[in-house]
């Protein structure tokens, strides 16, 4: 989109062509063809034109002579304030007191009842008596309360919540991660004019991105009837100039991560090592390489640490169904339980599933064992006096991954199915 300012020629060429350079700045901005120019033009003259940026800087497209009065520059166009040399005074203002029974626009009478003749719900919060406040939630004596979704879900949970999830973008209280951009700016500062419009789009989303922009702008300087630019030098440019941006923008987020420390988001930090064999590093980037590795290895062991914590929480307890759950989580791919929880947790799944549980929770259990790392360990002490054929229909279909129901269920030992996917947590 074409924008008008004021500019000023500066020099003429041989060929022609004009220099000019915006009013009142010091050095010539770019070069302007004669077919704008007016004939009666001179170096000096100032004119009010119609530009277009683009990838390959500022083009003029329209020149105009200014209005009168229009030449800000021009010294006979300055109107001088004298005054009268006299010191005076400053105003000062002076706010009246609100008067009792007046009331601000838009305010309800009823607001300016006194507190005790309102109805207690239409009183603000902070108008309330403090035993509204202590008593709110209260059930009466010999009745139970009845809990809440909120405490039926951390109930449900166990301590699950509890020293995990570090870093976690919607765990409340959790910092956001935003990459600084010191040395994004830095290099922007050392280009020159016309790399300034390649270098953005770079920032932006690399080369397909300086692509789009040149088609972008060629499309619209066809519909204008304009001449486009041609894509080669600019592309050559972006090449030149995209290991200096890539490293660049790599170095701010390596700061920002370092910065934060444990606080930094895990899928953040393992982006950042990985891509870091994607932009040539040099001595400055190597030991923010280093610093971040490190940051990622006490993340993992922080996680690692409160996700074991919360599996030993749950056993200690006797909440079988959640450890075995928890188990089926692990932070990371490559962890693997220790073997002396492994047992545990196998041996408390084995004593849980006995003959006399009810069937929905044998079943529970059931599918907490085939998604657990422990399934082919735990041998069930037995199955519910009261199978139904649908408990022993799901128990066949869970004998490949759990050894053990084949001899309870007196059937042959089918082959173990394919891998199953490990459920994604979230990071």
């Amino acid at each position: 989109m074409a924008t008008r300012m004021e500019i000023e020629l500066t020099s003429r060429r041989d060929d022609g062509t004009w220099t000019w350079r915006a009013a009142g700045a010091r050095q010539p901005k770019g070069v302007v063809e004669p077919d704008l120019v007016p004939a009666d033009a001179a170096v000096g003259t100032r004119f009010r034109a119609e530009v277009e940026p683009g990838l390959d800087g500022v083009a003029i497209v329209h020149l105009a002579p200014l209005l009168r009065g229009e030449d800000r520059h021009d010294g006979a166009q300055r109107l001088e304030i004298l005054g009268s040399g006299r010191v005076q005074a400053g105003v000062s203002v002076r706010l009246a007191r609100r008067r009792a029974g007046d009331r601000r626009p838009g305010e309800d009478r009823d607001r300016r009842r006194p507190r005790e003749d309102r109805p207690r719900d239409e009183r603000p919060r902070h108008d309330r008596p403090r035993e509204d406040r202590r008593t709110r939630g209260a059930t009466p004596a010999g009745e139970a309360a009845e809990p809440r979704a909120g405490e039926e879900a951390r109930a449900r949970r166990g301590t699950r919540s509890e020293g995990g999830g570090a870093g976690r973008a919607g765990r409340p209280g959790a910092r956001r991660f935003t990459p600084s951009t010191t040395y994004r700016n830095a290099v922007l500062a050392s280009l020159r004019p016309e790399q300034l419009p390649v270098a953005e789009q770079l920032l932006r989303g690399g080369i397909p991105q300086v692509r789009r922009a040149i088609e972008e702008q060629n499309a619209r300087a066809k519909a204008e009837g304009r001449d486009g630019v041609a894509p080669e030098p600019l592309l050559a440019m972006a090449e030149e100039l995209l290991p200096t941006i890539n490293l660049a923008a790599w170095k701010d987020r390596a700061v920002a991560a370092r910065d934060a420390g444990r606080t930094a988001p895990l899928r953040e930090l393992r982006a950042i090592v990985a891509a870091a064999s994607t932009v040539g590093l040099d001595d400055e980037g190597r030991e923010l390489l280093t610093a971040v590795r490190q940051a990622l290895e006490a993340k993992v062991a922080q996680i690692r640490e409160a996700w074991l914590g919360r599996l030993r929480s749950h056993l200690a307890a006797g909440r079988v169904v959640e450890a075995l759950q928890e188990s089926a989580q692990p932070p990371d791919h490559g962890t693997r339980l220790p073997a002396d929880l492994a047992m545990a947790l196998a041996q408390a799944a084995s004593e849980a599933m006995r003959q006399d549980l009810d069937p929905t929770e044998w079943l529970a259990l059931l599918d907490a064992v085939v998604a657990s790392p422990v399934r082919r360990s735990v041998r069930p002490a037995g199955l519910p006096e009261t199978a139904d054929e649908e408990l022993r229909r799901r128990a066949r279909q869970a004998a490949g991954l759990v050894p053990e129901l084949a001899r309870l269920l007196g059937i042959p030992l089918p082959p173990p199915p394919g891998a199953r996917p490990v459920p994604a947590r979230a990071s």
